[in-house]
């Protein structure tokens, strides 16, 4: 590279530089060998080794360009000592004994199964557990042929949009769940929010806004909270009947978590012409972090999915599938539900109680807690929401505004309203987070 060895000279024999610098022919044989190897020397049979041409390299390299700085979407402030954020749940709940147990009988006897690759779909055992446990739990009957297991239901999102075609407007809830409108858009497809009233997504303003795919969280609408009556559900599939290709996504994330009555059932359980894709995930019963949801394929989309998408390999290891689906055969899943409903229950008592004890039951009103693990906390002042939220920070509070999950402007209801998860917070911690919220306010 310094021109020092010119375009086609010849070098040493290997007996000459090896005799030259005290060292083996083997070991020159083999800087040789690398030379050529990476394009700096030929070798000429009967002849030797010879320099080829090369370009040098500049005098003075200009210094690479630093990497930019990516922001870390997982952190947008400061931690905070109390934080009322609606991801995750209590990880204290986890039944980690007997989920090492199963890990382990996993891997004395599924050795072999472990080491080959897991169904496109996800392994049939943990498809039958769904099965039954969407039967047990939603009254949902359909077939492992239809279950599609995958690393989350985000990535599940973005396959569906691959599967029905980012043509013709994806429908979103607004306010809604962001990160499902960012998939939307990410994937191609034109992002369409729909307001809501008191009874879900408004089904005239979806016709009007001409999509032909709208996501939708009947169930418990994140963050109103909102149960979709029986009537607007009932409108919403007729929407989707007077149109070739019109499909609703339902996002069932939290319906184990019913605490009044039965658990409302699935829209899926009222489709008959396969326009329902049902989604869910088992990041809220479980773990965020196991990464397993799956989708409920319609017959006919089913038949697309594997003629067009089956080449994806599985998402989610065989070795959680297969663990997961023993804690859920043998009954653990159900017990645990329980366990936990019980306990968000609690807590969910507990920060009314937390309000009624600071005094501030006439200006923290919550609604839209009947079931998951989010309540609305509408605040009845006058001061306004930025004060409250940055005041509520600088106490150790961090709080949530309303207003930051809409796409388009919120309605200006004049009063400071929350989004209050408490998943992640015992009863001591909410006890003590509405007496700093109470001493940041001095109401």
């Amino acid at each position: 590279m310094s021109g020092r060895l010119a375009s086609g000279e010849k070098l040493p024999s290997k007996r000459q530089l090896s005799k030259a610098l005290s060292v083996s022919v083997v070991t020159v044989e083999g800087a040789y060998s690398q030379l050529v190897a990476e394009g700096y020397l030929q070798s000429r049979n009967r002849s030797g080794f010879y320099v080829l041409p090369v370009l040098p390299r500049p005098e003075t390299a200009p210094a690479p360009a630093p990497a930019p700085a990516l922001p870390d979407l997982t952190r947008t402030s400061p931690p905070c000592r109390y934080d009322f954020a609606t991801s995750g749940g209590d990880a204290s709940s986890f039944p980690f004994s007997t989920w090492a147990r199963l890990s382990r009988e996993v891997l004395s006897s599924r050795d072999q199964a472990l080491l080959s690759a897991a169904h496109s779909q996800g392994v049939p055992e943990l498809r039958q557990a769904i099965v039954r446990h969407l039967y047990q739990f939603r009254g949902i009957q359909v077939s492992p042929e239809q279950i599609v297991v995958g690393a989350g239901s985000e990535f599940l999102t973005a396959l569906l949009v691959q599967l029905l075609g980012a043509k013709g407007g994806y429908a979103v809830e607004d306010p809604g769940y962001g990160k499902i409108a960012r998939i939307f858009h990410a994937s191609g497809a034109e992002v369409c929010p729909i307001p809501l009233d008191s009874q879900g997504l408004m089904v005239d303003q979806l016709e009007a806004s001409g999509a032909r795919v709208v996501h939708v969280t009947p169930s418990h609408h994140f963050p109103l909270g909102i149960v979709m009556p029986v009537s607007r559900r009932t409108e919403l599939l007729r929407w989707a009947d007077q149109g070739e290709e019109r499909y609703i996504i339902e996002d069932d994330y939290d319906s184990e978590f019913r605490f009044s009555g039965r658990p409302i059932p699935a829209l899926q359980g009222l489709d008959r012409s396969g326009r329902v894709i049902y989604l869910n995930t088992f990041a809220k019963s479980l773990a965020p972090s196991l990464r397993i949801s799956y989708m409920v394929l319609p017959p006919r989309l089913l038949e697309r999915y594997r003629r067009e998408l089956l080449f994806y390999s599985s998402t989610v290891p065989s070795f959680e599938q297969y663990t997961l689906a023993l804690f859920m055969e043998r009954g653990h899943m159900d017990r645990h539900i329980a366990r936990t409903r019980n306990r968000y229950q609690q807590r969910r008592s507990a920060m009314s109680e937390a309000v009624r004890r600071e005094g501030l039951e006439d200006i923290c009103i919550f609604s839209g807690g009947e079931s998951g693990l989010h309540q609305l906390m509408q605040v009845r002042t006058r001061r306004p929401q930025d004060e409250l939220t940055r005041l509520a920070a600088e106490n150790g509070v961090r709080l949530y505004p309303l207003d930051t999950y809409y796409l388009c402007e919120p309605p200006h209801s004049g009063l400071p309203t929350y989004v209050m998860g408490y998943g992640k917070l015992d009863n001591a911690d909410l006890q003590d987070s509405f007496h700093l919220l109470a001493s940041a306010w001095a109401f």
